[in-house]
């Protein structure tokens, strides 16, 4: 099964149903096989996203405890990383949440996301290699 990052909106619009994009990332992870990885500033994300509703807040936790997705723990090492990140895309701009997904796909060699946002085709590695978005929004 292929390794791919998960970014906040597509979560949030998995557990809120009246998100306008929660059929189709519910029939697209339904009909994928992903080993889907985030890091914990992406949970905090859409955590706060879902602050509306305390049991799709729970149902985010619940999943991730069932293995629903894997966390990346984003160490000390990588913060100076995610300071040099955010300060290179300062007018896109980039978030902790994203900032720490292009950390975990270049520790991890992951080259694929899941995001509805479109700021991954602007974002590089340092391999100067660009982060494949595979949802189509």
């Amino acid at each position: 099964m292929k390794s791919t990052l998960i970014d906040a909106g597509p979560i949030i619009a998995l557990f809120d149903k009246s998100d306008r994009f929660h059929s189709q990332i519910t029939r697209f992870l339904k009909e994928q096989a992903f080993h889907l990885v985030t890091t914990w500033p992406v949970i905090t994300e859409a955590s706060h996203m879902l602050d509306f509703d305390n049991r799709a807040q729970l149902a985010v936790l619940e999943w991730v405890y069932r293995g629903g997705l894997e966390l990346f723990e984003v160490d000390l090492s990588a913060v100076r990383r995610i300071i040099d990140l955010t300060k290179k895309y300062d007018d896109v701009p980039m978030d902790l949440a994203d900032a720490t997904l292009v950390v975990a796909a270049e520790q991890l060699g992951i080259r694929d996301i899941i995001s509805i946002d479109s700021d991954f085709y602007v974002y590089r590695t340092t391999d100067k290699e660009h982060i494949n978005n595979i949802f189509p929004v």
